[in-house]
């Protein structure tokens, strides 16, 4: 089992986030963080790195779910997706697959919540695969 699910933008940096934004919106995620790994490697350790960045989104009623099935989830939430910049000047966009990172608990009804999650996502990716 794959632990993401990607595709590929022929477009800017910039669009690709703003797409994604509106997909995960449509699937009723928002995006609680946004972490610019460019700027930060740059700030921190003044290393250059390619355009990357971590959006961390929730579904809150699929959140709540989730906690009220096993209070430690919280561990692995948000939702990340990675958007990042790809040598031959196209964008990626990966996200978590929930099933694989939830293997770890023993919960089969935490494992079904999951499994809405990875859907709803993977409506999320092939929307941005599609456009």
């Amino acid at each position: 089992m794959n632990y993401y699910m990607a595709t590929t933008l022929a477009t800017s940096f910039d669009e690709a986030i703003e797409r994604t934004e509106a997909a995960l919106k449509t699937e009723g995620f928002g995006v609680l963080t946004r972490v610019d790994v460019q700027k930060t490697l740059k700030t921190k350790i003044d290393v250059d790195f390619r355009p990357y960045t971590i959006l961390g989104a929730c579904n809150p009623a699929l959140a709540h779910e989730a906690l009220q099935l096993e209070d430690k989830v919280g561990t692995m939430l948000p939702c990340n997706l990675v958007v990042q910049q790809q040598g031959d000047g196209k964008i990626e966009v990966a996200a978590i697959n929930p099933v694989a990172s939830m293997q770890a608990i023993d919960n089969p009804q935490l494992k079904q919540a999951a499994a809405a999650v990875r859907d709803k996502l993977s409506k999320v990716i092939d929307v941005l695969a599609s456009a």
